[in-house]
């Protein structure tokens, strides 16, 4: 089975959904920002606040760029779409799934945004950034699943369902 690659704005669920559909279906699963965190030595909002937004942004699109796995389920930091070469290494060997939900569930969930390794530009909003990074998952992602209202079981429900049609 080709890789699934989850993409999604921060606190979507891609890395809850991302471990319970890896043990579903039976495929490895791989998280990028711990791969960063790992790589670095230092927590994601560690080494924004560090090093700043563009080494933070250099050092991700390296980590995505060298992924290397097969029949894994990936689950990526929430600004993978910034980086067309990344998401073109990604949809060589997999189908890029962004789990969508709408921005107010997003800003419900992420009541650590200053600690939670989100690279934002200064001045920048939440909402300016689901804003300018919704259109990017919806243009990139080969599957959009709708997980508004959805428990973690009910959205791996919809993306089994939705991998298994035919095209």
């Amino acid at each position: 089975m080709k890789n699934l690659i989850l993409i999604g704005m921060p606190a979507c669920g891609k890395s809850t959904v991302g471990v319970i559909l890896a043990k579903t279906v039976g495929m490895k699963f791989l998280d990028t920002d711990l791969l960063i965190q790992e790589r670095e030595g230092a927590l994601l909002q560690e080494l924004i606040n560090t090093k700043g937004n563009d080494y933070f942004k250099k050092v991700e699109e390296y980590v995505l760029r060298s992924v290397n796995i097969e029949n894994a389920v990936v689950s990526t930091g929430g600004s993978a779409v910034y980086y067309p070469e990344a998401i073109h290494h990604f949809k060589k060997n997999g189908i890029i799934v962004y789990i969508k939900v709408p921005f107010e569930t997003i800003e419900s969930r992420l009541d650590n945004i200053t600690t939670r390794g989100v690279t934002m530009a200064p001045g920048q909003t939440l909402k300016d950034l689901y804003d300018q990074r919704a259109p990017l998952y919806e243009a990139n992602a080969d599957l959009v699943v709708d997980a508004d209202g959805l428990t973690v079981e009910q959205t791996i429900e919809k993306i089994i369902e939705s991998i298994e049609q035919p095209c």
